[in-house]
């Protein structure tokens, strides 16, 4: 494919892209399993060799709003990465993130090894031309127990704002790569149909009332790749109204009054595997897939590179 970068270095590599999906979808990723674990070893020495320090935060939460696991106490691990070295934690800064664990019944390949297989990428790719002044740091974080009632962005979000983090957004990167190019392949809310297309073609962008200027800046810089069909989404009351624009680990930062997105392929309005065994990495589209990590990886570069002022 055509990559529109001033650098041939930020060319994303679809082999990677494959070989992090087959590694993370061997087997299910639940809570508190050896599997997960695992998967967070190989997400570490990745991140890792890429120039990033990686940090484990380990936390206990009672799960109280979960549909699995409702009521218990749980372990969660969240995987916090900066650049090694270089990470001014004074700075204003941008979180990009996607949840590691998947249920218990799938290999979720969509949901989510694709987004961090996404992730892994950035982080490959964006230290070799990082600029020397930008105004933004970027934090990578491979969340926990998002299956759980997205319990790991909620730790991650109460740790910024007890810490006073000059959070300017968080990006969570949630199911990346399903792809339907049959018109009518997409479902939508009642109160979204004839505003969106009905093929399933499309990468959707999630924002709340708070997150105008993160909307816009983001997706200027996905829709620098011109070969996807980007769309956007601002949802009021953060999106109490329209809960599946909740369910990822954004809905935390927005109630925590974070501008925050969600970057989806719009999960079971369109994926026919949704939480099912059959979430394989024989049902995605990779080439979608490589477009929207491109897409994702020059938007947050535009990001680091141009700084984000929080909206009015």
């Amino acid at each position: 494919m055509t990559f529109r970068a001033d650098d041939s270095s930020l060319e994303t590599d679809r082999s990677l892209i494959e070989t992090h999906l087959r590694e993370l979808t061997k087997i299910p990723r639940p809570c508190h399993s050896d599997e997960l674990e695992a998967a967070r070893g190989y997400v570490t020495r990745l991140l890792e060799d890429y120039g990033w320090e990686v940090r484990r935060h380990d936390f206990d939460v009672l799960n109280d709003v979960g549909e699995l696991n409702l009521g218990e106490n749980l372990h969660g691990t969240n995987l916090v990465a900066t650049r090694h070295g270089k990470f001014d934690p004074q700075r204003p800064r941008l979180c990009v993130g996607a949840h590691l664990d998947s249920r218990p019944d799938t290999p979720g390949a969509d949901d989510n090894a694709s987004a961090v297989a996404a992730m892994l990428e950035i982080a490959r790719l964006l230290p070799a031309t990082w600029p020397g002044d930008a105004p933004l740091e970027l934090e990578l974080v491979a969340f926990d127990l998002e299956e759980n009632g997205m319990l790991g962005g909620r730790e991650h979000a109460r740790l910024s704002k007890e810490s006073d983090v000059d959070l300017r957004g968080m990006v969570s990167l949630e199911m990346l790569g399903y792809c339907d190019h049959t018109p009518g392949s997409q479902s939508l809310p009642r109160i979204l149909r004839g505003l969106y297309p009905d093929t399933g073609n499309f990468i959707a962008i999630i924002g709340n009332q708070n997150s105008t200027s993160l909307i816009e800046q983001f997706g200027a810089g996905m829709k620098s790749v011109n070969e996807l069909p980007v769309e956007t989404l601002q949802v009021p009351d953060n999106g109490n109204d329209l809960q599946a624009t909740r369910l990822s680990d954004h809905s935390p930062f927005w109630d925590a009054g974070f501008p925050a997105l969600m970057i989806t392929d719009t999960s079971f309005m369109r994926n026919p595997h949704y939480h099912m065994p059959s979430d394989t990495i024989e049902t995605l589209d990779l080439s979608f897939l490589q477009l929207v990590t491109e897409a994702s990886m020059m938007a947050v570069r535009h990001l680091v590179a141009r700084g984000l002022e929080l909206s009015d």
